[in-house]
């Protein structure tokens, strides 16, 4: 049945990780599974009765430094490691059935908390070995962006500009970091009536503890009630301006990284014979949200990648015009003697 879906040149490789994690090479059924960004490839396989996911991801040559997905395996954050081979980029690890969250919280104000601590279960962990510069990852993305000349005009120059100031005076050097997940998107979660697993963790490393705040942040927190309860969560009813500024800024970040990664994506879904559509007006999130939610468009085709990632600029946009903004960025010039600059 391996050899239904599995790579040809990989199938030995996979019947040796079998043999050692379950003393057998008998799989009973093998589903490719839709992936996240990441270009493994994934699927569900049931082995001895247990249900399983396969990855098969390139190979690596750090065999000898525990990963940062077996350390949330070993804190019960994420799914447990049934067998790992970096070397020939092999891993089984437990399968999840999941359910919607929303079906056993039924206030979203007590999901706001829960995942919040989820959070700070995460960014409690031993220390990651990874760490990458989160300046310049946005750095890179935003001008890879730029150099591709798809999209320009007045919103990404205004956009831009905006990020200059969040580049001047945001704490990118600060020493405070965590271990972070990185893409705590809903996919990345899942629920098993329970508990919430965490799985995907090949963009972990040490991070900025607001990155995993405000990625989770702008897929669930929509009004300041929600945010109120979603910081104090996390830091334990003691969150403050400085907090709050920090968080805010930090959501227009990702949001900025997330819409250039779905544009980045579109493009290579583009059907050859289409061009983009290249209006910008008039695509709100909420508007886009509700069609996701309702099934009219998905993020894993064409349509759906190119207006979430038009939704997402506008909002990011928005959130950069407003006077929160403002006195964010001067409440982190204040705090870390930055001087208020737009250069």
């Amino acid at each position: 049945m391996l050899n239904t879906l599995i790579p040809a040149e990989r199938i030995r490789a996979v019947e040796i990780a079998l043999l050692k994690a379950f003393n057998t090479t008998e799989v009973t059924e093998v589903i490719l599974l839709n992936g996240g960004l990441s270009s493994a490839a994934v699927y569900k396989i049931v082995v001895a009765e247990q249900a399983c996911v396969l990855k098969l991801d390139s190979p690596s040559v750090h065999e000898n430094i525990i990963s940062s997905m077996e350390i949330a395996a070993n804190a019960d954050l994420a799914p447990a490691v049934y067998y790992l081979n970096k070397t020939d980029g092999i891993t089984i690890t437990r399968f999840i059935t999941g359910m919607p969250m929303q079906s056993v919280f039924k206030s979203h104000n007590v999901l706001l908390s829960k995942l919040a601590k989820t959070i700070k279960s995460i960014h409690e962990l031993p220390l990651f070995s990874k760490e990458n510069s989160l300046l310049h990852t946005v750095d890179g993305l935003i001008a890879a962006f730029k150099a591709a000349g798809t999209w320009s005009g007045l919103v990404f120059e205004e956009c831009f500009a905006h990020y200059d100031l969040i580049r001047n005076h945001y704490p990118w050097e600060d020493t405070d970091k965590v271990s972070s997940h990185n893409d705590l998107n809903p996919n990345n979660m899942v629920f098993d009536g329970e508990k919430i697993w965490v799985i995907d963790w090949d963009a972990a490393f040490l991070n900025d503890r607001y990155v995993d705040l405000a990625i989770m942040a702008n897929f669930y927190v929509t009004t300041d009630e929600q945010e109120n309860i979603f910081l104090e969560s996390y830091f334990d009813r003691n969150s403050s301006d400085y907090n709050k500024a920090r968080f805010f800024v930090m959501r227009q970040v990702c949001r900025l990284v997330y819409a250039i990664l779905m544009f980045k994506l579109a493009d290579t879904t583009k059907p050859s014979d289409k061009e983009h559509d290249l209006a910008m007006e008039g695509v709100s999130l909420k508007a886009v949200k509700d069609q996701l939610g309702s099934g009219k468009i998905n993020l894993g085709i064409y349509q759906g990648q190119l207006l979430f990632g038009k939704a997402l600029w506008n909002e990011t946009l928005n959130s950069m015009r407003s006077e929160r903004f403002n006195l964010s960025i001067e409440r982190l010039a204040e705090v870390h003697g930055l001087g208020l600059s737009s250069k």
